[in-house]
């Protein structure tokens, strides 16, 4: 496998504080939409990876959800946080992203003294770098750079894109070895769990702080049609009826217009005609369901 021919792939696990930018970042990176993306913190639940092939490597990057404390009790943040360290531990190179408009936050030095603990060496991702002047982030780079621990330091935009071909280039020195994807392959995602995320995308999009986190999507039908086009049904799982009340909206308005942003969005990501229909329904407990955990990859014992 040696000499200028031989191929490369490796895993590139991207963490950070919630709300860092990690899965618009990976959408830049991919080329494409796939991870969802919210201004709200914990948006991505899994981990998610997404495929690049750049100068002869194919690039597996990992999604994680963002690291934070968890609250005490709740099994679903638990379980995110365990994801997010177990994608760090099995990656050949660790992508560390901090958002410099809050770069002293408790979970981001958090994250830095465990990678210290592991003896962990990663990659330093200024983000979001159109938020602050120069000055400021040149004394941000400078004081992470004082951990000695991160080799070297990047300064991007996910949103823009500024720098994320620099980023792109030292990325694709993974090791030598087989791709493990096809070329054309842009996400592991099965399409029911895509749909399933535009879905949930939509909700926080729509509802911003109306709605708690404890809700969920689950595509139940998928049928293919014989005009090319595909129809899904998905049920919106909620802990209340007042919650219930708010995905609805009234006279049924709001689940409409979350419905219509998200079978435009499957439209573009599937490239062909998507028929939706949601429902909503009430179950208390569903973040102790253990089949729930694994069907998106989470660990239920966390």
């Amino acid at each position: 496998m040696s000499g200028p021919t031989a191929t490369r792939c490796g895993y590139v696990a991207l963490i950070g504080a919630p709300n860092s930018g990690k899965s618009t970042l990976l959408n830049a990176l991919v080329g494409a939409k796939v991870s969802i993306v919210s201004p709200k913190v914990q948006t991505t639940r899994r981990r998610v990876l997404g495929l690049a092939i750049h100068e002869g490597a194919q690039i597996i990057f990992v999604d994680t959800p963002g690291i934070f404390a968890p609250t005490p009790g709740r099994r679903l943040e638990r379980a995110m946080v365990s994801a997010a360290w177990a994608g760090a531990e099995d990656a050949d190179i660790v992508v560390l992203l901090v958002d410099v408009s809050r770069p002293d936050g408790p979970d981001t030095a958090a994250i830095v003294a465990k990678l210290k603990t592991a003896g962990r060496k990663a990659v330093l991702v200024l983000n979001k770098i159109d938020l602050v002047k120069p000055p400021v982030l040149l004394e941000i780079a400078a004081r992470f750079a004082r951990h000695e621990l991160f080799e070297p330091i990047f300064m991007i935009s996910g949103l823009t894109g500024d720098g994320v071909a620099d980023l792109k280039h030292h990325l694709a020195a993974v090791p030598e070895g087989p791709w493990l994807y096809p070329e054309d392959q842009l996400s592991d995602l099965p399409e029911r769990l895509i749909a399933a995320e535009a879905t949930r995308e939509q909700i926080f999009l729509q509802l911003r702080n109306e709605l708690p986190y404890a809700s969920t999507v689950e595509t139940d039908k998928w049928e293919e049609r014989a005009d090319g086009s595909v129809r899904i049904e998905q049920t919106i799982f909620v802990q209340r009826p007042t919650q219930k009340a708010i995905v609805l909206g009234e006279r049924g308005q709001q689940i409409k217009l979350i419905g219509a942003r998200a079978r435009a969005e499957l439209e573009a990501q599937l490239a062909r005609r998507v028929h939706l229909f949601l429902h909503v329904r009430i179950e208390k407990g569903w973040t102790e369901d253990r089949e729930r955990y694994e069907a998106i990859g989470l660990d239920f014992e966390s």
